[in-house]
């Protein structure tokens, strides 16, 4: 039988979700969690990798169990098993054919941005701090121009392997509240550093870096050289996986 798991991790302290040897993941942990409970060997796919430093408030796991459990209690069993960063929020029983990742149909990520002259104590962990003035008019004009289809090969990280680059996303926006600005971003499927390398190439535009038009001709042009180096992972959470 097959559950699948909603989980949220500060992923301060790991290497990413995917598994690592002599490296701590989550994907390592929660393993780890259910071999305790099962005695025996389990692997959990998720419906996306999350880097090193990166967060998630809804990341979907799903795990092949070799006996019957009632979700509440395998809920219970884990998270008293898990460390208080890595906390499963939803554990249900799920039909064998569920693929976390190929069955999902769109992605939402937030971006974390920090903007004033001094970094915090509290925010360190969870935002990208940026000390010179952010324009949000210009960051939401840069966030426009990601809308729809798009090949974002400017935008993976370089030298990785994948199939196409090309992807569609619904949503691209930014809100604020007093210093911290947040991106909002939703698509059918994301590439490894994709977002970061959005965010770092948004806030060259809305700190006067980078003009507009000089964006849209790197998402166009699809060279990785042109894009900026991505962001810093700690400000990156997976919110949310849609199916």
């Amino acid at each position: 039988m097959q559950f699948k798991f909603t989980v949220e991790y500060d992923g301060t302290n790991y290497a990413g979700w995917q598994r690592q040897k002599d490296r701590k993941t989550v994907q390592g942990e929660l393993e780890a969690a259910l071999e305790r409970i099962f005695a025996v060997p389990i692997t959990a796919r998720a419906a996306g990798r999350t880097d090193a430093g990166a967060h998630a408030r809804g990341q979907v796991a799903a795990a092949f169990v070799p006996r019957f459990m009632a979700p509440a209690e395998l809920q219970r069993a884990l998270n008293a098993l898990l460390a208080p960063d890595i906390v499963v929020v939803e554990a249900l029983l799920v039909d064998d054919s569920f693929d976390p990742r190929r069955d999902a149909r769109s992605r939402i990520y937030q971006y974390r941005v920090l903007n004033r002259p001094l970094r915090s104590a509290f925010e360190c962990r969870y935002a990208w701090l940026v000390k010179g003035r952010l324009d949000l008019a210009k960051l939401e004009a840069a966030a426009a121009l990601f809308l729809g289809k798009h090949d974002f090969a400017a935008f993976r990280t370089k030298g990785t392997s994948t199939g196409s680059t090309v992807r569609t996303v619904w949503a691209s926006r930014w809100s604020v509240c007093g210093e911290l600005f947040v991106y909002h971003v939703e698509a059918n499927g994301f590439l490894r550093a994709m977002v970061r390398t959005m965010v770092a190439l948004m806030v060259e535009v809305g700190s006067d870096q980078l003009g507009l038009d000089r964006a849209r001709a790197i998402l166009e042009a699809g060279e990785r050289a042109d894009a900026p180096a991505p962001a810093p992972a700690c400000g990156l959470f997976l919110g949310e996986v849609r199916y």
